[in-house]
């Protein structure tokens, strides 16, 4: 019989700040399970934030089979913007209520891929108890009530779920999860709910998500975010104590731990749109429009709308002399065209892997190739899809960033490479690797939409 396991993923972390971390002993529990495990740096999707990021990891599938592209899109059907939580004020000027029902409810029962079934589903139809805390791709198999009165609207997740307060299987006794972020509230409600699992050995798979290490890094920079790592750390020890120690929990318990994105420095924040003045754009509550620019962090999609007229390599050669943009990427003709200062690389996915017209080095960022044609072929992606210049962020709906901290979503290494650490099992190279992984742990075949992830890379 498999040995149960906890997936452990920290938002935002990067290799450097772990490894620097364990070596200090400032995270003495993350250092413990890096004793008794192994280590390897390993790659996430494409755009790396933490929607698209949590997507794959539950489905084991890029966006192209998930179908989540961003943090911000233009939904073609409905004929609006969906913002799934940049900052305030974007889901402010995208429209407060929608953007709370798209961020916990529609996400999962009408943005996700039917077709992408998650590492929940999966477990669940095998018998296996799952769990989840306030993971934002959560899709399983029990309907749950929210715990806020008014609140009717049900959702299907693990067996096992806790969501910010609002969804609680079980009455755990945690506090409050968004109180003071920059304390660490979020992840002290996990740490709550963890040690409440972890005493009563309630689940067979439960996924542990700690995502307060990635707002103290927006705040403070990847590499000022120490203390925050050492907080996060503390949750993950909960874990360990409630089993009884370290020694304990190993012995009940295989664990994964990895983030879902790096993090770079940025120090300049700038609006996309400047790019395409002359052009109408879409905004909410206006007229017809001929571009919908869809920006946050480090990651920008430009849809071109039905009253557009100019073609997609028009609009991508705008962006030559943007120097926030360092890759622009587009279909035309059956191929995948990434723009880079006026230079070209074409490329196509066949069976034996990808031809390539052009300069491949126009694009030297981590399995580059598979990542974009992924982002590319999503059916709610943009036309274009913009990659970041290193220390630049683009602005969202409402104006923000995070210049002067970190941010993340570009093809760049520091926001592509996550930390994988496993204990009792073998570590993946990739985030897509993780939920086919965790089903074979368990002796579980994956479905065809992981296998097809797994042969495409």
């Amino acid at each position: 019989m498999s040995q149960k396991l906890v997936l452990i993923v920290i938002d935002g972390l990067t290799p450097a700040m772990l490894e620097r971390a364990v070596e200090r002993g400032t995270a003495p529990a993350l250092a413990v399970l890096a004793e008794n495990g192994s280590y390897r740096r390993a790659v996430t999707t494409f755009p790396s934030l933490t929607p698209v990021c949590l997507s794959s990891l539950a489905t084991g599938t890029h966006p192209d089979v998930h179908r989540i592209p961003h943090l911000v899109w233009y939904h073609e059907r409905e004929q609006r913007l969906v913002e799934y939580g940049s900052s305030f004020r974007a889901l402010r000027a995208a429209g407060t209520a929608q953007s709370i029902r798209d961020a916990i409810f529609n996400l999962n029962a009408e943005h996700l891929s039917p077709d992408a079934l998650t590492v929940f589903e999966t477990l669940d139809d095998a018998g296996q108890v799952t769990a989840a805390v306030n993971m934002v791709c959560y899709r399983g198999r029990t309907e749950h009530t929210a715990t806020l009165p008014g609140v009717r609207r049900t959702v299907c997740g693990p067996r096992r779920f806790y969501y910010f307060n609002v969804f609680a299987s079980d009455v755990t006794g945690a506090p409050l999860a968004v109180r003071t972020r920059s304390g660490g509230s979020v992840d002290n409600y996990a740490a709550s709910v963890g040690r409440w699992l972890v005493t009563r050995d309630g689940f067979d798979f439960f996924v542990y998500y700690l995502p307060d290490y990635d707002y103290a890094s927006h705040a403070e920079g990847p590499e000022g975010a120490e203390a925050a790592l050492t907080r996060t750390d503390r949750a993950v020890a909960a874990l360990l104590d409630a089993a009884g120690g370290a020694d304990e929990f190993l012995a009940r318990y295989s664990v994964l731990v990895c983030s879902d994105h790096g993090q770079t420095k940025v120090d300049r924040g700038v609006r996309l749109e400047r790019a395409f003045d002359g052009f109408s754009l879409f905004r909410p509550g206006r007229g017809l429009a001929e571009l919908a620019v869809t920006a946050s962090n480090r990651a920008a999609m430009v849809y071109r709308l039905p009253t557009c007229r100019a073609e997609t390599e028009e609009l991508a050669r705008r962006l030559d002399e943007e120097e926030s943009a360092e890759v622009v990427l587009y279909l035309e003709g059956g191929e995948a065209v990434a723009r880079r200062a006026g230079e070209e690389l074409r490329f196509v996915r066949g069976d034996g892997g990808f031809s390539t017209r052009g300069d491949e080095s126009l694009l030297p960022y981590p399995d580059a190739l598979e990542r974009s044609w992924a982002a590319l072929h999503n059916p709610n992606a943009g036309d274009l899809i913009v990659s970041a210049a290193p220390g630049f962020e683009f602005a969202d709906l409402g104006g923000g960033h995070h210049a002067g901290g970190g941010s993340h979503g570009s093809l760049e290494v520091g926001d592509s490479e996550v930390p994988m650490l496993a204990v009792g099992l073998d570590p993946p190279g990739s985030i897509v690797e993780v939920a086919p992984t965790v089903l074979r742990h368990f002796g579980v075949e994956p479905p065809a939409s992981m296998r097809a992830a797994a042969h495409a890379a």
